[in-house]
Protein backbone atom coordinates (compact mmCIF):
# COMPACT_ATOMS: atom_id res chain seq x y z
CA UNK A 1 0.00 0.00 0.00
CA UNK A 2 1.24 3.51 -0.87
CA UNK A 3 0.55 6.84 0.80
CA UNK A 4 0.02 7.70 4.44
CA UNK A 5 -1.94 5.13 6.48
CA UNK A 6 -5.53 6.00 7.37
CA UNK A 7 -4.96 4.62 10.89
CA UNK A 8 -1.64 4.20 12.66
CA UNK A 9 -1.66 2.39 16.01
CA UNK A 10 1.60 2.59 17.95
CA UNK A 11 2.38 0.75 21.21
CA UNK A 12 -1.28 0.78 22.28
CA UNK A 13 -1.83 -0.54 25.79
CA UNK A 14 -5.15 -0.95 27.61
CA UNK A 15 -5.51 -1.69 31.32
CA UNK A 16 -8.58 -2.21 33.49
CA UNK A 17 -8.56 -1.02 37.09
CA UNK A 18 -10.41 -3.13 39.65
CA UNK A 19 -9.96 -3.21 43.39
CA UNK A 20 -7.05 -0.79 43.20
CA UNK A 21 -5.10 -3.05 40.83
CA UNK A 22 -4.49 -2.78 37.08
CA UNK A 23 -4.97 -5.72 34.72
CA UNK A 24 -3.31 -5.33 31.33
CA UNK A 25 -5.62 -6.46 28.50
CA UNK A 26 -3.66 -5.06 25.52
CA UNK A 27 0.12 -4.77 25.65
CA UNK A 28 1.97 -2.46 23.23
CA UNK A 29 0.05 -3.35 20.08
CA UNK A 30 1.10 -1.70 16.79
CA UNK A 31 -0.38 -1.87 13.28
CA UNK A 32 -1.42 0.27 10.32
CA UNK A 33 -4.48 0.29 8.07
CA UNK A 34 -4.44 1.98 4.66
CA UNK A 35 -7.39 3.22 2.66
CA UNK A 36 -8.98 0.42 0.67
CA UNK A 37 -7.27 -2.22 2.81
CA UNK A 38 -8.67 -4.87 5.12
CA UNK A 39 -6.69 -5.89 8.18
CA UNK A 40 -8.01 -8.99 9.95
CA UNK A 41 -7.46 -9.23 13.70
CA UNK A 42 -7.49 -12.90 14.74
CA UNK A 43 -7.04 -14.65 18.06
CA UNK A 44 -8.72 -16.56 20.85
CA UNK A 45 -11.59 -15.16 22.88
CA UNK A 46 -10.10 -12.87 25.51
CA UNK A 47 -6.95 -12.15 23.47
CA UNK A 48 -7.75 -8.43 23.32
CA UNK A 49 -9.16 -8.12 19.79
CA UNK A 50 -12.39 -6.33 20.70
CA UNK A 51 -10.70 -4.19 23.36
CA UNK A 52 -8.23 -3.01 20.71
CA UNK A 53 -11.05 -2.21 18.29
CA UNK A 54 -13.11 -0.34 20.89
CA UNK A 55 -10.04 1.73 21.78
CA UNK A 56 -10.01 3.16 18.26
CA UNK A 57 -13.26 5.01 18.97
CA UNK A 58 -12.84 5.25 22.76
CA UNK A 59 -15.89 3.14 23.59
CA UNK A 60 -14.38 1.28 26.54
CA UNK A 61 -15.72 1.68 30.06
CA UNK A 62 -13.73 4.71 31.09
CA UNK A 63 -12.29 5.55 33.65
CA UNK A 64 -12.11 1.90 34.77
CA UNK A 65 -10.32 1.32 31.45
CA UNK A 66 -7.32 3.47 30.70
CA UNK A 67 -4.34 3.61 28.35
CA UNK A 68 -0.91 3.37 30.05
CA UNK A 69 0.70 4.25 26.73
CA UNK A 70 0.41 4.42 22.97
CA UNK A 71 -1.26 6.50 20.28
CA UNK A 72 -3.93 6.04 17.59
CA UNK A 73 -3.45 8.49 14.71
CA UNK A 74 -6.42 8.90 12.36
CA UNK A 75 -5.69 10.61 9.04
CA UNK A 76 -9.09 12.01 8.10
CA UNK A 77 -9.62 15.45 6.62
CA UNK A 78 -6.90 17.85 7.73
CA UNK A 79 -4.10 17.06 10.15
CA UNK A 80 -3.80 13.60 11.78
CA UNK A 81 -5.77 13.31 15.01
CA UNK A 82 -4.72 11.20 17.99
CA UNK A 83 -7.99 9.51 18.94
CA UNK A 84 -6.75 8.71 22.44
CA UNK A 85 -6.39 12.39 23.32
CA UNK A 86 -9.10 13.91 21.09
CA UNK A 87 -11.87 16.06 22.58
CA UNK A 88 -15.33 14.52 22.95
CA UNK A 89 -16.70 16.98 20.37
CA UNK A 90 -14.14 15.74 17.83
CA UNK A 91 -14.96 12.10 18.56
CA UNK A 92 -18.70 12.71 18.10
CA UNK A 93 -18.03 13.95 14.57
CA UNK A 94 -15.94 10.88 13.77
CA UNK A 95 -18.05 8.12 15.36
CA UNK A 96 -20.71 6.78 13.00
CA UNK A 97 -19.51 9.04 10.22
CA UNK A 98 -15.79 8.66 9.44
CA UNK A 99 -15.52 5.52 11.58
CA UNK A 100 -18.41 3.07 11.95
CA UNK A 101 -18.61 -0.17 13.87
CA UNK A 102 -20.57 -3.41 13.60
CA UNK A 103 -20.77 -5.04 17.00
CA UNK A 104 -20.66 -8.76 17.71
CA UNK A 105 -24.02 -9.04 19.49
CA UNK A 106 -26.79 -7.19 17.63
CA UNK A 107 -29.56 -7.80 20.17
CA UNK A 108 -27.70 -5.71 22.74
CA UNK A 109 -26.82 -3.01 20.17
CA UNK A 110 -30.28 -2.45 18.68
CA UNK A 111 -32.91 -0.51 20.66
CA UNK A 112 -35.74 -2.95 21.49
CA UNK A 113 -38.30 -0.09 21.64
CA UNK A 114 -37.63 1.35 18.16
CA UNK A 115 -38.48 0.00 14.72
CA UNK A 116 -35.79 -0.85 12.20
CA UNK A 117 -36.74 2.16 10.06
CA UNK A 118 -36.41 4.55 13.00
CA UNK A 119 -33.02 3.20 14.07
CA UNK A 120 -31.42 3.44 10.63
CA UNK A 121 -33.22 6.73 9.95
CA UNK A 122 -31.78 8.23 13.13
CA UNK A 123 -28.24 7.78 11.80
CA UNK A 124 -29.12 9.23 8.39
CA UNK A 125 -30.83 12.20 10.00
CA UNK A 126 -28.01 12.91 12.45
CA UNK A 127 -25.13 12.72 9.98
CA UNK A 128 -26.71 13.49 6.60
CA UNK A 129 -29.85 15.43 7.43
CA UNK A 130 -32.06 12.95 5.54
CA UNK A 131 -35.70 12.53 6.49
CA UNK A 132 -39.04 11.51 5.01
CA UNK A 133 -39.04 9.94 1.55
CA UNK A 134 -35.29 10.46 0.99
CA UNK A 135 -34.44 8.65 4.22
CA UNK A 136 -36.86 5.80 3.51
CA UNK A 137 -35.43 5.33 0.00
CA UNK A 138 -31.90 5.14 1.42
CA UNK A 139 -33.00 2.71 4.18
CA UNK A 140 -34.65 0.38 1.65
CA UNK A 141 -31.51 0.49 -0.51
CA UNK A 142 -29.33 -0.44 2.47
CA UNK A 143 -31.62 -3.29 3.57
CA UNK A 144 -31.65 -4.64 0.02
CA UNK A 145 -27.86 -4.56 -0.13
CA UNK A 146 -27.45 -6.57 3.06
CA UNK A 147 -29.90 -9.26 1.95
CA UNK A 148 -33.10 -8.46 3.90
CA UNK A 149 -35.97 -10.04 1.97
CA UNK A 150 -38.98 -7.83 1.23
CA UNK A 151 -37.45 -4.87 3.09
CA UNK A 152 -40.61 -2.73 2.92
CA UNK A 153 -42.42 -5.23 5.15
CA UNK A 154 -39.56 -5.07 7.66
CA UNK A 155 -39.42 -1.29 8.14
CA UNK A 156 -41.96 -1.42 10.96
CA UNK A 157 -40.44 -4.50 12.61
CA UNK A 158 -38.79 -4.44 16.03
CA UNK A 159 -35.50 -6.27 16.74
CA UNK A 160 -37.19 -9.14 18.61
CA UNK A 161 -39.28 -9.86 15.50
CA UNK A 162 -36.16 -10.63 13.44
CA UNK A 163 -33.92 -13.68 13.49
CA UNK A 164 -30.36 -13.39 14.81
CA UNK A 165 -28.96 -13.21 11.29
CA UNK A 166 -31.49 -10.59 10.21
CA UNK A 167 -30.63 -8.43 13.22
CA UNK A 168 -26.95 -8.60 12.31
CA UNK A 169 -27.75 -7.56 8.75
CA UNK A 170 -29.60 -4.52 10.09
CA UNK A 171 -26.51 -3.63 12.15
CA UNK A 172 -24.34 -3.84 9.03
CA UNK A 173 -26.79 -1.60 7.14
CA UNK A 174 -26.59 0.97 9.95
CA UNK A 175 -22.80 0.92 9.92
CA UNK A 176 -22.63 1.38 6.14
CA UNK A 177 -25.29 4.12 6.02
CA UNK A 178 -22.81 7.02 5.94
CA UNK A 179 -20.13 5.34 3.81
CA UNK A 180 -17.39 5.54 6.45
CA UNK A 181 -13.64 5.86 5.84
CA UNK A 182 -13.03 3.02 8.31
CA UNK A 183 -15.41 0.18 9.16
CA UNK A 184 -14.59 -1.75 12.33
CA UNK A 185 -16.32 -5.10 11.99
CA UNK A 186 -16.34 -7.15 15.20
CA UNK A 187 -17.43 -10.66 14.14
CA UNK A 188 -19.97 -9.15 11.67
CA UNK A 189 -20.99 -12.47 10.12
CA UNK A 190 -21.16 -14.56 13.31
CA UNK A 191 -24.96 -14.77 13.29
CA UNK A 192 -25.31 -15.30 9.55
CA UNK A 193 -25.70 -18.51 7.61
CA UNK A 194 -22.93 -19.33 5.18
CA UNK A 195 -24.73 -18.28 2.00
CA UNK A 196 -25.50 -14.85 3.45
CA UNK A 197 -21.97 -14.66 4.87
CA UNK A 198 -20.70 -14.95 1.31
CA UNK A 199 -23.08 -12.21 0.13
CA UNK A 200 -22.12 -9.88 2.99
CA UNK A 201 -18.41 -10.40 2.41
CA UNK A 202 -18.86 -9.74 -1.32
CA UNK A 203 -20.89 -6.63 -0.47
CA UNK A 204 -18.18 -5.30 1.85
CA UNK A 205 -15.52 -5.90 -0.78
CA UNK A 206 -17.63 -4.17 -3.47
CA UNK A 207 -18.21 -1.16 -1.20
CA UNK A 208 -14.52 -1.09 -0.40
CA UNK A 209 -13.65 -0.94 -4.11
CA UNK A 210 -16.25 1.78 -4.75
CA UNK A 211 -15.43 4.04 -1.81
CA UNK A 212 -11.87 3.20 -0.79
CA UNK A 213 -13.16 2.28 2.68
CA UNK A 214 -10.70 0.60 5.02
CA UNK A 215 -11.73 -2.27 7.31
CA UNK A 216 -10.54 -3.64 10.60
CA UNK A 217 -12.12 -7.08 10.52
CA UNK A 218 -12.24 -9.08 13.77
CA UNK A 219 -13.05 -12.75 13.35
CA UNK A 220 -12.23 -16.26 14.54
CA UNK A 221 -13.11 -17.79 11.15
CA UNK A 222 -9.91 -18.28 9.18
CA UNK A 223 -11.92 -19.07 6.05
CA UNK A 224 -13.31 -15.53 6.16
CA UNK A 225 -9.82 -14.11 6.65
CA UNK A 226 -8.65 -15.86 3.49
CA UNK A 227 -11.64 -14.52 1.61
CA UNK A 228 -11.68 -10.86 2.59
CA UNK A 229 -8.44 -9.68 4.22
CA UNK A 230 -5.28 -8.29 2.65
CA UNK A 231 -3.24 -8.53 5.84
CA UNK A 232 -3.71 -10.39 9.12
CA UNK A 233 -2.55 -9.77 12.68
CA UNK A 234 -2.59 -12.67 15.14
CA UNK A 235 -3.28 -11.73 18.78
CA UNK A 236 -2.63 -13.73 21.91
CA UNK A 237 -2.88 -12.59 25.52
CA UNK A 238 -3.03 -8.93 24.56
CA UNK A 239 -0.09 -8.96 22.16
CA UNK A 240 0.28 -9.28 18.38
CA UNK A 241 2.51 -12.31 17.94
CA UNK A 242 2.59 -12.28 14.13
CA UNK A 243 1.32 -10.10 11.28
CA UNK A 244 1.76 -9.81 7.56
CA UNK A 245 0.16 -10.48 4.17
CA UNK A 246 -2.54 -13.16 4.50
CA UNK A 247 -1.03 -15.58 1.97
CA UNK A 248 2.42 -15.28 3.54
CA UNK A 249 1.22 -15.85 7.11
CA UNK A 250 -1.11 -18.73 6.19
CA UNK A 251 1.40 -20.52 3.95
CA UNK A 252 4.38 -20.10 6.27
CA UNK A 253 3.31 -19.27 9.85
CA UNK A 254 6.33 -18.53 12.04
CA UNK A 255 4.88 -18.31 15.55
CA UNK A 256 3.83 -21.60 17.26
CA UNK A 257 0.46 -20.09 18.23
CA UNK A 258 -0.29 -19.17 14.60
CA UNK A 259 0.62 -22.69 13.55
CA UNK A 260 -1.73 -24.16 16.19
CA UNK A 261 -4.53 -21.79 15.21
CA UNK A 262 -4.29 -22.74 11.53
CA UNK A 263 -4.32 -26.44 12.45
CA UNK A 264 -7.40 -26.10 14.68
CA UNK A 265 -10.67 -27.45 13.28
CA UNK A 266 -13.48 -29.54 14.78
CA UNK A 267 -12.47 -33.15 14.20
CA UNK A 268 -13.62 -36.62 15.10
CA UNK A 269 -16.74 -38.62 14.39
CA UNK A 270 -20.18 -37.86 15.87
CA UNK A 271 -21.53 -40.15 18.56
CA UNK A 272 -23.79 -42.78 16.98
CA UNK A 273 -26.87 -43.85 18.96
CA UNK A 274 -27.65 -47.54 19.44
CA UNK A 275 -30.65 -48.82 17.50
CA UNK A 276 -32.27 -49.86 20.77
CA UNK A 277 -31.59 -46.49 22.47
CA UNK A 278 -34.80 -44.99 23.89
CA UNK A 279 -36.52 -42.18 22.03
CA UNK A 280 -36.08 -38.93 23.96
CA UNK A 281 -37.92 -36.52 21.65
CA UNK A 282 -40.58 -37.27 19.07
CA UNK A 283 -42.30 -34.56 17.02
CA UNK A 284 -45.08 -35.01 14.47
CA UNK A 285 -46.51 -32.39 12.09
CA UNK A 286 -45.21 -29.48 14.17
CA UNK A 287 -46.39 -26.05 13.03
CA UNK A 288 -45.65 -22.52 14.21
CA UNK A 289 -47.60 -19.91 12.26
CA UNK A 290 -47.34 -16.23 13.22
CA UNK A 291 -50.36 -14.08 12.25
CA UNK A 292 -49.93 -11.07 9.95
CA UNK A 293 -52.19 -8.21 11.07
CA UNK A 294 -52.93 -5.29 8.77
CA UNK A 295 -55.29 -2.37 8.55
CA UNK A 296 -56.71 -0.04 11.18
CA UNK A 297 -58.39 -2.89 13.05
CA UNK A 298 -55.29 -5.10 12.82
CA UNK A 299 -57.21 -8.00 11.35
CA UNK A 300 -55.36 -11.23 10.55
CA UNK A 301 -54.80 -11.28 6.79
CA UNK A 302 -52.27 -14.08 6.58
CA UNK A 303 -49.62 -16.08 8.42
CA UNK A 304 -45.84 -16.38 8.45
CA UNK A 305 -45.24 -20.13 8.41
CA UNK A 306 -42.03 -20.21 10.47
CA UNK A 307 -42.32 -23.99 11.01
CA UNK A 308 -44.63 -25.85 8.68
CA UNK A 309 -45.25 -29.54 9.32
CA UNK A 310 -41.96 -30.88 10.73
CA UNK A 311 -41.46 -34.51 11.83
CA UNK A 312 -38.38 -35.64 13.75
CA UNK A 313 -37.13 -38.22 16.25
CA UNK A 314 -34.08 -37.99 18.53
CA UNK A 315 -32.79 -40.93 20.56
CA UNK A 316 -30.60 -40.93 23.65
CA UNK A 317 -26.99 -40.32 22.65
CA UNK A 318 -27.96 -38.87 19.25
CA UNK A 319 -27.36 -35.41 17.79
CA UNK A 320 -29.82 -34.15 15.21
CA UNK A 321 -28.31 -31.24 13.28
CA UNK A 322 -30.60 -28.53 11.91
CA UNK A 323 -29.12 -26.37 9.15
CA UNK A 324 -30.50 -23.69 6.88
CA UNK A 325 -30.42 -19.99 6.18
CA UNK A 326 -31.24 -17.37 8.80
CA UNK A 327 -35.02 -17.11 9.04
CA UNK A 328 -35.54 -20.69 7.85
CA UNK A 329 -37.19 -21.66 11.14
CA UNK A 330 -34.32 -23.47 12.90
CA UNK A 331 -34.47 -21.59 16.20
CA UNK A 332 -38.27 -21.44 16.15
CA UNK A 333 -38.35 -25.22 15.82
CA UNK A 334 -36.12 -25.65 18.89
CA UNK A 335 -38.13 -23.19 20.96
CA UNK A 336 -41.39 -24.88 20.00
CA UNK A 337 -40.15 -28.32 21.09
CA UNK A 338 -39.20 -26.83 24.47
CA UNK A 339 -42.63 -25.21 24.75
CA UNK A 340 -41.11 -21.72 24.84
CA UNK A 341 -43.48 -20.59 22.08
CA UNK A 342 -46.91 -21.81 20.99
CA UNK A 343 -47.20 -24.47 18.34
CA UNK A 344 -49.51 -27.09 16.88
CA UNK A 345 -48.72 -30.78 16.51
CA UNK A 346 -47.53 -33.61 18.71
CA UNK A 347 -44.48 -33.17 20.98
CA UNK A 348 -43.39 -36.09 23.16
CA UNK A 349 -40.38 -35.83 25.49
CA UNK A 350 -39.23 -38.94 27.39
CA UNK A 351 -42.49 -40.63 26.37
CA UNK A 352 -44.74 -37.88 27.74
CA UNK A 353 -46.97 -35.63 25.64
CA UNK A 354 -45.89 -32.11 26.65
CA UNK A 355 -47.99 -30.17 24.14
CA UNK A 356 -51.00 -29.82 26.41
CA UNK A 357 -49.18 -29.56 29.74
CA UNK A 358 -49.89 -26.42 31.80
CA UNK A 359 -47.27 -23.96 33.05
CA UNK A 360 -46.97 -25.34 36.59
CA UNK A 361 -46.95 -28.96 35.49
CA UNK A 362 -44.32 -28.11 32.87
CA UNK A 363 -41.83 -26.64 35.37
CA UNK A 364 -40.46 -29.94 36.82
CA UNK A 365 -40.14 -31.32 33.27
CA UNK A 366 -37.81 -28.47 32.30
CA UNK A 367 -34.97 -30.01 34.28
CA UNK A 368 -34.70 -32.62 31.52
CA UNK A 369 -35.08 -30.03 28.71
CA UNK A 370 -32.42 -27.32 28.49
CA UNK A 371 -31.26 -24.80 25.90
CA UNK A 372 -28.07 -22.93 25.10
CA UNK A 373 -29.03 -19.71 23.33
CA UNK A 374 -27.28 -18.13 20.37
CA UNK A 375 -26.60 -14.79 22.09
CA UNK A 376 -24.87 -15.48 25.43
CA UNK A 377 -24.74 -11.83 26.49
CA UNK A 378 -28.49 -11.39 26.02
CA UNK A 379 -29.30 -14.62 27.87
CA UNK A 380 -27.10 -13.96 30.92
CA UNK A 381 -28.35 -11.47 33.50
CA UNK A 382 -25.80 -8.65 33.90
CA UNK A 383 -26.87 -8.24 37.55
CA UNK A 384 -26.12 -11.81 38.57
CA UNK A 385 -22.74 -13.40 39.20
CA UNK A 386 -21.73 -16.49 37.27
CA UNK A 387 -22.38 -18.63 40.36
CA UNK A 388 -25.92 -17.21 40.65
CA UNK A 389 -26.58 -17.70 36.93
CA UNK A 390 -25.47 -21.34 36.83
CA UNK A 391 -27.14 -22.19 40.16
CA UNK A 392 -30.48 -20.46 39.42
CA UNK A 393 -32.02 -23.55 37.86
CA UNK A 394 -30.66 -25.75 40.66
CA UNK A 395 -32.50 -23.74 43.33
CA UNK A 396 -35.73 -23.81 41.29
CA UNK A 397 -35.60 -27.57 40.76
CA UNK A 398 -34.17 -28.40 44.21
CA UNK A 399 -35.57 -25.83 46.69
CA UNK A 400 -33.80 -27.45 49.65
CA UNK A 401 -30.34 -27.35 48.08
CA UNK A 402 -27.76 -25.66 50.32
CA UNK A 403 -25.44 -22.91 49.11
CA UNK A 404 -22.30 -24.99 49.65
CA UNK A 405 -23.69 -27.91 47.65
CA UNK A 406 -24.84 -25.55 44.89
CA UNK A 407 -21.42 -23.92 44.62
CA UNK A 408 -19.86 -27.38 44.35
CA UNK A 409 -22.12 -28.24 41.41
CA UNK A 410 -21.39 -24.84 39.82
CA UNK A 411 -17.64 -25.40 40.21
CA UNK A 412 -17.84 -28.80 38.48
CA UNK A 413 -19.96 -27.38 35.64
CA UNK A 414 -17.51 -24.51 35.05
CA UNK A 415 -14.56 -26.90 35.11
CA UNK A 416 -16.29 -29.13 32.55
CA UNK A 417 -16.60 -26.25 30.08
CA UNK A 418 -13.02 -25.08 30.55
CA UNK A 419 -13.52 -22.14 32.93
CA UNK A 420 -11.75 -21.53 36.20
CA UNK A 421 -14.23 -22.19 39.06
CA UNK A 422 -12.47 -19.44 41.02
CA UNK A 423 -14.10 -16.94 38.62
CA UNK A 424 -17.66 -17.89 39.62
CA UNK A 425 -18.19 -14.68 41.63
CA UNK A 426 -17.45 -12.45 38.64
CA UNK A 427 -20.11 -10.98 36.35
CA UNK A 428 -20.83 -11.64 32.62
CA UNK A 429 -19.41 -8.29 31.44
CA UNK A 430 -16.02 -9.33 32.83
CA UNK A 431 -15.77 -12.21 30.34
CA UNK A 432 -15.17 -12.38 26.59
CA UNK A 433 -17.91 -13.47 24.20
CA UNK A 434 -16.54 -17.01 24.00
CA UNK A 435 -16.23 -17.29 27.76
CA UNK A 436 -19.84 -16.11 28.16
CA UNK A 437 -20.98 -18.88 25.82
CA UNK A 438 -19.19 -21.43 27.97
CA UNK A 439 -21.01 -20.05 31.01
CA UNK A 440 -24.30 -20.59 29.14
CA UNK A 441 -23.34 -24.20 28.40
CA UNK A 442 -22.41 -24.74 32.07
CA UNK A 443 -25.81 -23.41 33.14
CA UNK A 444 -27.58 -25.95 30.93
CA UNK A 445 -25.40 -28.88 31.99
CA UNK A 446 -25.61 -28.16 35.73
CA UNK A 447 -29.14 -29.63 35.83
CA UNK A 448 -28.03 -32.92 34.25
CA UNK A 449 -30.66 -32.77 31.47
CA UNK A 450 -31.66 -35.53 29.05
CA UNK A 451 -32.36 -33.26 26.05
CA UNK A 452 -30.49 -30.07 25.11
CA UNK A 453 -31.24 -27.63 22.31
CA UNK A 454 -27.91 -26.12 21.21
CA UNK A 455 -28.73 -22.93 19.29
CA UNK A 456 -25.47 -21.88 17.61
CA UNK A 457 -23.43 -22.80 20.72
CA UNK A 458 -20.07 -22.30 19.01
CA UNK A 459 -20.85 -19.22 16.91
CA UNK A 460 -19.11 -16.85 19.38
CA UNK A 461 -16.02 -19.02 19.82
CA UNK A 462 -12.68 -18.95 18.04
CA UNK A 463 -11.75 -22.03 16.05
CA UNK A 464 -9.46 -23.64 18.63
CA UNK A 465 -12.12 -23.30 21.33
CA UNK A 466 -14.81 -24.52 18.90
CA UNK A 467 -12.91 -27.78 18.59
CA UNK A 468 -12.64 -28.03 22.37
CA UNK A 469 -16.35 -27.36 22.88
CA UNK A 470 -17.30 -29.94 20.23
CA UNK A 471 -15.11 -32.50 22.01
CA UNK A 472 -16.68 -31.50 25.34
CA UNK A 473 -20.25 -31.80 24.03
CA UNK A 474 -19.44 -35.19 22.52
CA UNK A 475 -17.83 -36.37 25.77
CA UNK A 476 -20.82 -35.22 27.85
CA UNK A 477 -23.17 -36.85 25.37
CA UNK A 478 -21.49 -40.24 25.57
CA UNK A 479 -21.13 -40.06 29.35
CA UNK A 480 -24.73 -39.01 30.03
CA UNK A 481 -26.45 -40.36 26.89
CA UNK A 482 -27.72 -36.87 26.06
CA UNK A 483 -29.96 -36.12 23.11
CA UNK A 484 -28.98 -32.93 21.25
CA UNK A 485 -30.86 -30.76 18.79
CA UNK A 486 -27.92 -28.89 17.27
CA UNK A 487 -28.80 -25.71 15.36
CA UNK A 488 -25.97 -24.16 13.38
CA UNK A 489 -24.88 -22.55 10.14
CA UNK A 490 -21.31 -23.80 10.64
CA UNK A 491 -21.43 -27.03 8.66
CA UNK A 492 -17.94 -28.12 9.70
CA UNK A 493 -19.13 -28.20 13.32
CA UNK A 494 -22.40 -29.87 12.29
CA UNK A 495 -20.49 -32.59 10.46
CA UNK A 496 -18.25 -33.21 13.50
CA UNK A 497 -21.14 -33.46 15.96
CA UNK A 498 -24.31 -34.63 14.19
CA UNK A 499 -25.24 -38.19 13.25
CA UNK A 500 -28.41 -37.08 11.43
CA UNK A 501 -29.10 -33.80 9.63
CA UNK A 502 -32.25 -31.90 8.60
CA UNK A 503 -31.95 -29.09 6.03
CA UNK A 504 -34.63 -26.40 6.44
CA UNK A 505 -35.82 -23.65 4.13
CA UNK A 506 -38.81 -21.36 4.69
CA UNK A 507 -40.07 -23.45 7.60
CA UNK A 508 -40.04 -26.78 5.76
CA UNK A 509 -37.69 -29.75 5.45
CA UNK A 510 -35.85 -29.64 2.14
CA UNK A 511 -33.77 -32.74 2.75
CA UNK A 512 -32.79 -35.01 5.63
CA UNK A 513 -30.81 -38.16 6.32
CA UNK A 514 -27.70 -39.62 7.95
CA UNK A 515 -25.05 -36.88 8.16
CA UNK A 516 -22.30 -38.81 6.36
CA UNK A 517 -24.61 -39.64 3.47
CA UNK A 518 -26.03 -36.12 3.21
CA UNK A 519 -22.63 -34.42 3.19
CA UNK A 520 -21.29 -36.87 0.62
CA UNK A 521 -24.30 -36.80 -1.73
CA UNK A 522 -26.70 -33.86 -1.19
CA UNK A 523 -29.71 -34.28 -3.45
CA UNK A 524 -31.40 -30.87 -3.62
CA UNK A 525 -29.99 -27.78 -5.33
CA UNK A 526 -30.50 -25.74 -2.16
CA UNK A 527 -28.47 -28.19 -0.05
CA UNK A 528 -25.68 -28.28 -2.62
CA UNK A 529 -25.50 -24.46 -2.65
CA UNK A 530 -25.50 -24.34 1.14
CA UNK A 531 -22.75 -26.94 1.46
CA UNK A 532 -20.62 -25.36 -1.26
CA UNK A 533 -20.70 -21.97 0.48
CA UNK A 534 -19.72 -23.48 3.84
CA UNK A 535 -17.20 -26.18 3.00
CA UNK A 536 -15.25 -24.78 0.05
CA UNK A 537 -14.14 -21.36 1.24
Amino acid sequence: MTGAPLVTVRDLSVAFRQGGKDSLAVDKVSFEIHRGETLALVGESGSGKSVTALSLVRLLNYPAAHHPGGSILFQGEGAPLDLLTAEDSQLRKIRGNAISMVFQEPMTSLNPLHTIERQIGEILGLHRGLSGTAARTRILDLLNKVGIRDPESRLGAYPHELSGGQRQRVMIAMALANEPDLLIADEPTTALDVTVQAKILDLLRDLQRETGMAMLFITHDLGIVRRIAHRVAIMRRGQIVEQGVVDDVFSGPKHPYTQALLAAEPKGEPAMPHDEAPVVVEVRDLKVHFPIRTGLMKRVTGHVKAVDGIDLTIRAGETLGIVGESGSGKTTLGQAILRLIRSEGAIRVLGRDVQGVGFKAMRPLRRDMQIVFQDPYGSLSPRMSVAEIVAEGLYIQQPGLGDEAARGIVARALHDVGLDPAAMDRYPHEFSGGQRQRIAIARAMALDPKFVVLDEPTSALDMSVQAQIVDLLRELQVKRQLAYLFISHDLKVVRALSSHVIVMQNGQVVEQGPAAELFARPRSDYTRTLFAAALHR
